[in-house]
C-alpha cells in the first residue's frame, strides 16, 4: 500500500491562487472555477506521488534541489516535500520572470 502524504498550502501560495482566480474571473467566472479546480486537484494528487514534479530548473542552477514543480500552463506550482507532507509554496505565472521571483522568495 502506498504511503499518503499530507498536502498543505502556504499563505503565499494561497494568495497566489486567489490572485489568479480573481484576475481570470474578471473575464469568466466559469473559467476561473475550472482553473481553481484543476490546480487544487493536481496539488491534491501530490499526496499519492509527491516526487512526480521536476526539480525547479532555475533553483537547480543555483544548487538548490529541494523544490519541485508541477506545470499547469501557464502556471508553475512550486512545492517541497518534507517528511510526510507536501508544502505548496507558490503558484506563479510562467510568463513572468520566474528566476527573480523564486530567488526572492526562497533565498
Amino acid at each position: 500500500m502506498m504511503k499518503k502524504f499530507g498536502v498543505e498550502w502556504s499563505q503565499t501560495a494561497s494568495k497566489d491562487l486567489e490572485d489568479i482566480i480573481e484576475y481570470v474571473s474578471q473575464d469568466s467566472i466559469d473559467t476561473a472555477i475550472k482553473i481553481f479546480r484543476k490546480i487544487k486537484s493536481k496539488c491534491k494528487a501530490l499526496s499519492q506521488l509527491p516526487h512526480r514534479g521536476r526539480v525547479v530548473p532555475e533553483l537547480k542552477a543555483h544548487g538548490i534541489l529541494g523544490y519541485r514543480e508541477l506545470i499547469i500552463s501557464p502556471w508553475r506550482i512550486i512545492y517541497r516535500v518534507s517528511g510526510p507532507k507536501v508544502y505548496v509554496l507558490a503558484v506563479i505565472d510562467s510568463r513572468r520572470n520566474i528566476e527573480d521571483i523564486l530567488l526572492e522568495r526562497f533565498l
